[in-house]
């Protein structure tokens, strides 16, 4: 058996991506008051700043969820080679990088929002071969 199965680039975009958004879960998760005061102080000129809590709540569940489709595509992905977890979870991770995006572009962060594109571009290459 190969170390990264017989789709080592998916695996390894896939690990990627799974510390990226359980580990920015679990940040959002053990520090939530931080999260909250540091992302209400980073919109409070845009259309978004009474809706922080709610929009960083959602944006939680769904890091946390895409991690987990993730995990559990690199698990089916070395046990039957199936992928619709892993390729639910990079979709469901290109999604919520594109919210990220609109966020950053609402506050006006480009800078923010341009670093959001190294991502998104890793999860969309993900997406691709997961696809194919």
């Amino acid at each position: 058996m190969n170390l990264l199965s017989n789709y080592p680039t998916e695996v390894l975009i896939l690990l990627f991506l799974i510390v990226t958004f359980l580990q920015s879960g679990a940040d959002k998760l053990l520090d939530w008051k931080g999260n909250v005061s540091f992302i209400k102080e980073h919109f409070k000129n845009s259309p978004l700043k009474n809706s922080v809590p709610l929009l960083l709540a959602i944006i939680l569940i769904l890091e946390i969820v895409a991690g987990l489709l993730m995990l559990i595509g690199v698990y089916e992905l070395y046990t039957s080679e199936a992928n619709a977890f892993a390729l639910l979870g990079a979709e469901l991770s290109a999604v919520v990088l594109i919210f990220l995006l609109i966020g950053q572009r609402l506050a006006k962060d480009y800078a923010g929002a341009m670093s959001l594109a190294v991502y998104f571009i890793i999860a969309l290459w993900g997406v691709y071969l997961l696809n194919s």
